[in-house]
């Protein structure tokens, strides 16, 4: 593993240098790897796979919208498409991809064909680190690793695209074989990951649902809402609300923050801007870090894995979830976004 030097923190990583794609090839060759679930993650890290020259078949259910997605991305009914039931006997490596509600309630069917030599994969902790609400618990005698895609689906796939990579964790939870850890990397250099770094299941998803309901979603939406409310009750227009508020961030200053570091931002840009943003972003963050503590407090007591098995569970969690998406999407700020958005030089 590569070494590298985080801010005076050394941490040890896997690149492609050292452990190239050819190599992941020649590890996973003999391996039937059956991706379970075609809806978030599936699309992305099944069609790098593909076209990395992986054994990539996709286990779906026929008749709905994710099984169509899937024959419109080229996956062939009888060939490399399949009912989950088929795809789960004809695996070797089980990428176990639906959301977190769904391995719940799927579990007892993929439990029957884990035998043994098999692998189990995950892109998420979350099954496995709360098996005793879940029931998610492997037989002993199969491999049990993860490869979590830092990004989206969608992005995983844009990237690789591109020729680019988004980073990836990776962690073994068992290793029956005595091969998962290689298996393991094989799996992340296969999908796409630009390089790896180790944690485990548990820490996965302990900074994983921090950082979504953190800085990645929840976080980044109340503070672009208070912005936005402060800005339109002192008379600001909606597009220049919005503007201001979302669309310099995403557009301009974070590519750039992306590409160079928040730093190299701070230094370069206006006086007026680089007084206030020195000024200013100690009080946040001395106004959110107990908000953080909180939510990982949250998060690492399980209350969050309960309450989310919890709702999504319901028989009435779809409506629920529809009337809160609505509410994002027809509050002012977000139809602005829309406006805002559809006038972009590329839009129109």
């Amino acid at each position: 593993m590569a070494k590298l030097n985080f801010g005076g923190v050394e941490e040890e990583v896997v690149t492609r240098e050292e452990f190239p794609l050819e190599k992941a090839r020649e590890v996973l060759g003999s391996e039937t790897i059956a991706v379970i679930g075609y809806g978030v993650q599936g699309p992305g890290q099944s069609l790098n796979m593909r076209d990395n020259g992986f054994n990539v078949i996709v286990g779906q259910r026929q008749g709905g919208k994710s099984w169509d997605k899937a024959v419109a991305d080229g996956w062939v009914p009888g060939e490399t498409l399949f009912e989950i039931e088929e795809a789960l006997e004809k695996g070797t490596i089980i990428c176990y991809l639906l959301s977190d509600a769904a391995q719940i309630e799927l579990w007892p069917t993929v439990q029957k064909y884990l035998t043994a030599g098999k692998s189990l994969y995950f892109s998420h902790g979350f099954g496995i680190t709360y098996k005793d609400q879940t029931g998610i618990v492997p037989p002993a005698d199969v491999d049990v690793f993860l490869v979590a895609p830092k990004g989206s689906g969608t992005s995983l796939r844009r990237l690789f695209v591109e020729g680019k990579g988004l980073n990836s964790s990776f962690a073994v939870f068992q290793d029956a074989t005595g091969n998962a850890r290689t298996k393991c990397i094989a799996m992340g250099i296969g999908v796409g990951s630009g390089y790896l770094f180790e944690t485990d299941f548990y820490r996965e998803v302990t900074s994983d649902l921090t950082g979504e309901r953190g800085t990645l979603m929840g976080a980044i939406q109340g503070i672009f809402a208070a912005q936005y409310e402060v800005l339109r009750s002192n008379g600001h227009s909606p597009s220049e609300a919005f503007n201001e508020t979302v669309e310099e961030l995403t557009q301009s200053l974070m590519p750039l923050v992306a590409e160079n570091g928040m730093d190299w931002m701070y230094a370069n840009c206006s006086t007026t801007a680089q007084r206030g943003a020195l000024d200013w972003w100690k009080p946040f963050r001395d106004a959110t870090k107990p908000v953080f503590e909180q939510l990982y407090n949250s998060v690492k007591s399980g209350e969050q894995a309960k309450i989310s098995i919890t709702r999504n569970s319901q028989s009435d969690y779809r409506v629920k979830l529809e009337e809160e998406l609505a509410e994002l999407r027809e509050s002012e700020m977000w139809k602005a976004g829309a406006t805002v958005r559809s006038l972009r030089p590329e839009n129109s």
